[in-house]
C-alpha cells in the first residue's frame, strides 16, 4: 500500500469533496492528494520531503501569478503598470490567499502533523491545489478555475484594492518620511512540529508592536500591523 493510500484511506470522500471545490473530476487523484500533504509529515519520516505539497505550491504560485496578471490586464485597459502589480499583489498576498483556501474549504482535505495549523497552511495548499489543477488537466482549466471560481465568487476587487494588507511597507516608508530608525528583532521558538518566529518592531530603539507566526514575513506583517493601527487608524 502507498504512502498516499494509507493517509487518504477513503478516496470516494476525498474525491467527493475535491469535486465540489474544483467543479469537475480529477482525472489524476494522486497529484491531488499530494497537492494536500503538508510538509510537518516529513518530521516523523512517513514520507520523503519531495513528496509533500511544496513542489506543487512552487508550480501553483508561478500559474497563478500569470492568471492573475492576465485578468487584472484585461479587465482594467485604462490602468497603469502601477496600478496592476499593486492589485496583483493583494490578490496573491498570503492572508488572501489563505483567507480563500479556508473559504472554498480546503480545510477538510489537509493532512499534517501540525497540532495547530497555522493560517499560511490553508495559501499554501491552494497554491499546490492550482498547480496540480494544471498538471491534470492543463492550463485553460486552471485559469477557469481561478477566474470563476475563485475570483467571482469569493472576491470583490474593489474592496481588496481599498484594504490594507502591506503593513511593513507602510511602517517603513512613514519611518522613512519622518526620518526615525527601525528594524526588526526575530526570536525563534520550537512548537512541537513547526518552528515559530517572533518579530519585534524596533522604531528609534523602542519595542513598538510585536507579532508571532510560522513564518518571518508573517510575523513582521503581524508586528507592523498592531503599530500601523494605532498611528493611522486610532
Amino acid at each position: 500500500m502507498t504512502f498516499l493510500k494509507k493517509v487518504f484511506r477513503k478516496k470516494d470522500d476525498f474525491s467527493f469533496i475535491l469535486e465540489q471545490i474544483i467543479g469537475f473530476y480529477p482525472t489524476y487523484i494522486s497529484i491531488y492528494q499530494q497537492a494536500f500533504l503538508h510538509k510537518s509529515l516529513t518530521q516523523h519520516n512517513e514520507f520523503k520531503s519531495f513528496e509533500s505539497n511544496e513542489r506543487l505550491e512552487f508550480l501553483g504560485d508561478a500559474v497563478l501569478d500569470s492568471i492573475i496578471s492576465h485578468y487584472l490586464f484585461s479587465k482594467f485597459p485604462k490602468k497603469d503598470e502601477g496600478y496592476l502589480t499593486k492589485l496583483r499583489s493583494r490578490l496573491v498576498s498570503r492572508q488572501n490567499l489563505n483567507n480563500l483556501g479556508v473559504k472554498i474549504g480546503l480545510q477538510e482535505l489537509i493532512k499534517s502533523n501540525l497540532d495547530r495549523a497555522s493560517k499560511s497552511i490553508y495559501g499554501d495548499a491552494l497554491e499546490a491545489l492550482i498547480g496540480a489543477i494544471y498538471l491534470d488537466k492543463g492550463y485553460p482549466f486552471a485559469q477557469k478555475f481561478v477566474e470563476k471560481k475563485l475570483l467571482q465568487n469569493h472576491i470583490d476587487v474593489e474592496e481588496i484594492m481599498q484594504t490594507e494588507t502591506d503593513f511593513k511597507s507602510r511602517v517603513i516608508e512613514w519611518c522613512q518620511k519622518e526620518k526615525l530608525s527601525f528594524d526588526f528583532k526575530i526570536t525563534e521558538q520550537e512548537e512541537k512540529n513547526e518552528k515559530l518566529y517572533i518579530a519585534e518592531l524596533h522604531i528609534n530603539k523602542i519595542s513598538k508592536g510585536s507579532g508571532t507566526a510560522f513564518t518571518k514575513k508573517q510575523a513582521e506583517q503581524l508586528a507592523a500591523e498592531k503599530f500601523y493601527q494605532e498611528i493611522f487608524i486610532y
